[in-house]
């Protein structure tokens, strides 16, 4: 016969005490702000913790980027002068040292009399020139660095011979020589932009800490970066092995071809870094709260940036709340 007092005291207890800070839906129940109290902003420390793992990820891609120039200046500096590590930087090392086959008679003296002639034992390519030395001499003399360059074998021989001396190139060779200039001359212009927009990005990536809008222009940029990257260095593996095995293929020619190891490495070095910094910019647009999200109450980031303060209320739709009365009820 007291069921309905119990239950009525019960609801007493268990009922919240009331807080004017606070308003309840009655449709969902939720909890809401009350839009006559101002919405605290938190602090410019908090901010700052809040936010502290998206700027490292943006700090990690500007590493990322320097990491790219480092390894394209490497790609840009070989084989443009003389020096131990500048010369061992290359794209292909042609060796010329016994263009004639030993199973020719007197090879051996053939050869001499082609040194004699002017060529060189080996020759090696690189991205602004080439470089040429003897075997028992090393590099000797490397070219002027030139702007759009690339490696045309028959006037290079031939500008070295003595007058009136000529050699014959296998027609696989002289017939692809048009096809080598375009792609080198793309390949020249892809790993200078790239290079370019990477070191112009490296102080601009921090910036989408700020908000995700500003993060937007750094994934397109850094986007390009990688682009320009990436199919410089496909073209160069494509476009050297392609002429390492037409070099070699030809059996009346006993011309030897290398690829440098290092040249590669680091080339693709860069397009890796390159990728790994754009597809981090592109997770900074959906992930990790910027600064304008910790502002605007929209994301509270790192839950640490709150321990040692109140953490800020969530804001409510003030125009949504107008609507509804203190007990949920809609206004007239």
């Amino acid at each position: 016969m007291f069921g309905r007092k119990k239950r009525a005291d019960s609801d007493d207890l268990a009922a919240p005490p009331p807080n004017d800070d606070f308003i309840r839906d009655s449709q969902s129940g939720r909890t809401l702000t009350n839009p006559e109290i101002p919405y605290p902003e938190p602090s410019k420390a908090q901010i700052k913790r809040a936010t502290r793992t998206r700027l490292i990820w943006a700090l990690f891609t500007s590493f990322l980027l320097l990491i790219t120039v480092v390894f394209l200046i490497l790609v840009e500096v070989g084989t443009t002068s003389l020096g131990s590590t500048k010369t061992n930087i290359y794209f292909i090392k042609l060796d010329l040292s016994n263009i004639i086959p030993l199973s020719v008679p007197n090879a051996a003296l053939v050869n001499s009399i082609a040194r004699t002639l002017g060529l060189h034992d080996f020759y090696t390519v690189g991205l602004w020139g080439y470089c040429e030395g003897y075997n028992g001499d090393g590099f000797t003399d490397c070219s002027k660095p030139e702007t759009l360059f690339w490696f045309n074998p028959v006037s290079i021989l031939q500008s070295q011979l003595l007058a009136g001396a000529t050699i014959a190139l296998p027609a696989s060779i002289t017939q692809i020589l048009s096809l080598i200039r375009i792609v080198s001359h793309w390949m020249f212009g892809l790993f200078l932009a790239g290079a370019c927009l990477s070191f112009v990005l490296i102080p601009l990536l921090p910036l989408a800490v700020l908000s995700r809008w500003a993060s937007l222009p750094m994934v397109i940029l850094s986007f390009l970066a990688a682009l320009c990257t990436t199919v410089a260095a496909v073209i160069a593996t494509v476009l050297f092995i392609i002429t390492q095995r037409a070099v070699t293929a030809q059996k009346e020619l006993n011309i030897g071809a290398k690829i440098g190891i290092e040249m590669f490495v680091f080339m693709w070095i860069a397009a890796g870094a390159a990728i790994l910094a754009w597809l981090v910019q592109f997770g900074l647009c959906c992930c990790c709260a910027s600064r304008r999200d910790v502002r605007r109450g929209k994301k509270r980031g790192s839950k640490k940036a709150w321990t040692e303060g109140p953490a800020p209320l969530a804001p409510v739709d003030e125009k949504a709340a107008a609507k509804r009365g203190w007990l949920g009820r809609r206004n007239a």
